[in-house]
């Protein structure tokens, strides 16, 4: 029985591995473009792939111990992925890939741009998101490993405050300094 228990649970765990990097993998194939930017149907996706690998990860086993196994399993694995990504910089650029430049003192690069499917309209969205109107006032935009779109305007006029809201100031005022 003892045996049985502890075979359930090195099966869950080791489940729950191969999940985790079949996740990754699939997501880095299929691009970062995907990651920052959400739309319903990738959120609608994201969870049919939880649910669809569910029951790849703890098998027959849906108690309570068997879920508990699975996530306890996969907090350790990301954490160590995430530890060794941190230590080995040419295996982090492998799985996560490198920032790609997308404009360059006004100059759209097209061919970073069809090499992440991203389009002109979504690339003048993302600007103007930062508070720069067009692609010529850019000195660099930048696609970044999570799939965030950064820019730089040349016009350092052109930047965004995010303020509290009046009753959080207000809050906080004694603890601002």
């Amino acid at each position: 029985m003892n045996n049985l228990l502890h075979n359930n649970l090195l099966q869950i765990i080791l489940r729950c591995i191969a999940v985790y990097f079949f996740v990754i993998i699939a997501i880095r194939i299929f691009g970062k473009k995907e990651l920052a930017q959400l739309s319903v149907v990738d959120l609608v996706f994201i969870l049919l792939i939880s649910n669809s690998v569910q029951n790849a990860m703890v098998g027959p086993d849906t108690s309570l111990s068997g879920g508990l196994i699975a996530a306890i399993s996969l907090f350790i694995v990301n954490y160590s992925m995430k530890l060794f990504l941190f230590k080995n910089k040419k295996v982090s650029e492998l799985l996560q890939g490198k920032a790609t430049m997308l404009i360059y003192k006004g100059d759209v690069e097209q061919d970073n741009l069809k090499a992440n499917e991203i389009t002109n309209d979504e690339l003048l969205t993302a600007v103007r998101e930062h508070g720069v109107e067009n692609f010529e006032d850019v000195d660099l935009a930048m696609l970044e490993v999570d799939g965030n779109i950064s820019v730089i305007s040349n016009d350092f006029k052109n930047t965004s405050v995010h303020q509290l809201p009046n009753k959080r100031k207000h809050k906080l005022k004694g603890r601002i300094r």
